[in-house]
């Protein structure tokens, strides 16, 4: 697939996606680059760490955070940063937004990638904002609460009506990444039980992303503050990579490019 001025090879390797928040208040690293300075010089950072896409979000989605930051603060937050590293750098950016405003206002300021953590369900206009830019978007599973009869296969059933809703506004399929959600509607369990079963998402037929980085499910696992979760998520990275997922998000970008670097010249083995 293509975003922005790059092809993607989503069949046989695995990208990655930094992490850019510019946010007071995010979980991990919430004010560490709120200011432009501060985020170009991480932006830099990452892209000469190996990072293959910036991800910048001017909402925090922690635990336990509530809807609501006014559009136009959000705006405030991403749409200079977007400016900025689109001028200095070459690198596809995304923007991570579930409201169509500011996926408006980010692809205007030179954004390629809408990274919407509710699957176009939350704002009704979303789907039509991607589809008459022609810009790529990431696609998340979510659900307000982590209420199922039947977990996996109810999971695959949103992401379908995700799908249907971006095929109706005219979103080429071509464009389209699938997120799981991790962290967001699901249980500890079922957060656990979606990383062991990624490859049933191939049955959707659009590229995977997995997005685990210093998450709840592993500080859960290894009793470690968010700060003491790298190892963990080289964990999840490695299983992405076995799982066939073609975009991993992530914060700590050299350590987790190593890592998929490893498994995929294990995994090249598998052909010779």
């Amino acid at each position: 697939m293509k975003i922005g001025n790059r092809e993607f090879d989503t069949k046989n390797e695995t990208y990655i996606m930094g992490i850019l928040n510019v946010t007071p208040d995010s979980f991990s690293d919430g004010g560490k680059y709120n200011s432009l300075d501060a985020a170009l010089v991480h932006a830099e950072q990452m892209i000469q760490d190996g990072a293959d896409i910036l991800d910048i979000g001017g909402e925090s989605t922690r635990p336990g955070y509530v809807m609501g930051l006014p559009e136009e603060e959000e705006m405030k937050r991403v749409i200079p940063v977007i400016r900025a590293v689109r001028e200095r750098f070459d690198v596809p950016i995304s923007v991570d937004t579930h409201k169509s405003r500011v996926a408006q206002a980010a692809i205007e300021a030179g954004a390629d990638l809408i990274n919407d953590i509710w699957g176009l369900k939350y704002d009704d206009k979303m789907a039509d904002v991607i589809a008459e830019s022609g810009a790529s978007c990431c696609l998340m599973h979510n659900r307000k609460e982590a209420v199922y009869d039947h977990f996996l296969e109810e999971m695959c059933e949103d992401l379908r009506q995700t799908l249907k809703i971006a095929a109706r506004a005219g979103i080429s399929e071509r464009q389209i990444i699938l997120d799981p959600g991790v962290g967001f509607g699901k249980t500890y369990e079922q957060n656990l039980e979606v990383i062991h079963h990624l490859e049933i998402l191939h049955t959707l037929s659009c590229p995977i992303l997995l997005g685990t980085s210093r998450k709840s499910v592993i500080g859960l696992t290894l009793d470690l503050p968010v700060d003491q979760r790298i190892e963990g998520t080289l964990v999840t990275t490695v299983m992405a990579v076995m799982k066939g997922c073609a975009f991993i998000r992530v914060h700590d970008i050299k350590e987790n490019k190593r890592a998929v670097q490893m498994a995929r010249a294990i995994l090249a083995q598998e052909a010779c």
